[in-house]
């Protein structure tokens, strides 16, 4: 049987899940209007959350990843969660320690040797952490089932179980089981909140790093878009410079630096190695984002990387946070979407900057050690312009 699910699914498995997963989130407004006013309205949330801290020190992760989340969850499930639910608090924290896990030594070991799984502590948080969430996203997928309408589809999920309906109905040989629906989901729900809030930690640890960007990010806001209304994704046209820097907090942030585990469908050679088919691959993106070729200072944060000689905005075939080919991240335009919106409206509202004591050239851009490449933890002081 071959793995569900998007992530590390393979075979017509794999395709028709991809394929499946593509046109229905669609549907559902990803890369529309539709999704852009969620998450207008959602960016408008997370600036109440901001302002109530009154400009004193706080840290923002929970914050950012309950605001990011809840955009997917609206797509996968139809509704969003309060910020201080408890059901929606651990499943974000089980994502969270799950990545960090992915990183650790005993989790390591336990990929070379798995017989070893049931001595290594972290592999075992790791595995109860996957289930539990699992069991979450099982529970709601039989709860949605008994009260499915076909005639009111409002979710992913939903018409996941019309899908799986009908083609039980034809005694169909079906990839849609709950095993894919749940495993599917869970990669939706985890990519959708992990990496986008990631790159939002890592922009605003950026802002404060380096005020004077900063400062020309005001400067454009309040140029093309002012203070009264909220950013929308059209405004990106306007604003080289902004685009730019959201470009270069991706490619500078290198969240996903060594992407997921591929392998070679065909025997193949490059670069003089033989690779047998089914050959595991590593598709390194830090080489490609870090490629001294292709950047002018590529270890060093510079929106410049992105703009012409005339300030216009330029794309680069080495920008590649999303990897590229088959296995494209699907969920590209909703992530270049949220970083936009979800940027802009909190540069427009706020400047950012470290806590009192702490200078802005001694914050620290060192990365956790997680399977993302995450910023260390850290407190900023969001203050209202």
């Amino acid at each position: 049987m071959p793995p569900p699910g998007l992530a590390f699914g393979v075979g017509e498995s794999w395709k028709t899940m991809r394929r499946f997963t593509l046109t229905t989130l669609r549907d559902f407004g990803m890369g529309r209007s539709t999704i852009e006013d969620r998450i207008v309205e959602e960016a408008q949330r997370l600036l109440d959350i901001f302002q109530q801290h009154q400009g004193k020190p706080f840290d923002p992760t929970v914050n950012i990843y309950s605001a990011v989340s809840n955009i997917i969850c609206q797509l996968v499930f139809g509704h969003r969660f309060k910020y201080n639910d408890p059901v929606f608090l651990q499943l974000q924290n089980r994502v969270i320690e799950s990545t960090q896990l992915l990183a650790s030594p005993e989790v390591l070991v336990y990929n070379l040797y798995p017989k070893l799984g049931t001595v290594l502590g972290d592999f075992q948080k790791l595995h109860k952490n996957i289930t539990e969430n699992q069991k979450y996203f099982r529970d709601i997928c039989c709860h949605r089932k008994v009260e499915l309408d076909n005639n009111d589809l409002r979710s992913f999920l939903d018409s996941f179980l019309a899908r799986q309906k009908e083609e039980e109905s034809r005694n169909a040989n079906t990839y849609f089981d709950e095993r894919n629906m749940v495993v599917t989901i869970g990669n939706l729900f985890a990519a959708g909140t992990e990496t986008t809030s990631t790159t939002l930690r890592w922009g605003l640890l950026f802002m404060m790093k380096y005020p004077h960007i900063q400062e020309k990010v005001h400067a454009e806001i309040e140029r093309e878009i002012g203070k009264d209304r909220p950013p929308r994704s059209e405004d990106r046209k306007s604003m080289p410079y902004t685009d730019a820097v959201v470009h270069e907090i991706q490619r500078f942030g290198n969240v996903v630096p060594s992407n997921l585990l591929r392998q070679t469908k065909h025997d193949t050679t490059f670069r003089d190695y033989h690779l047998p088919k089914g050959t595991p691959v590593i598709p390194l993106l830090t080489s490609v984002l870090f490629d001294k070729t292709q950047w002018e200072t590529p270890y060093e944060f510079n929106p410049g990387h992105f703009l012409d000689a005339e300030g216009h905005f330029v794309k680069k075939d080495a920008f590649l946070p999303f990897s590229a080919g088959r296995r494209v991240c699907v969920g590209e335009t909703l992530a270049k979407m949220e970083l936009f919106l979800f940027f802009t409206a909190l540069l427009q509202k706020f400047c950012f900057e470290p806590p009192e004591g702490i200078r802005a050239e001694d914050l620290d851009l060192t990365p956790a050690l997680t399977f993302t490449r995450s910023p260390k933890p850290y407190e900023l002081c969001a203050v209202v312009r």
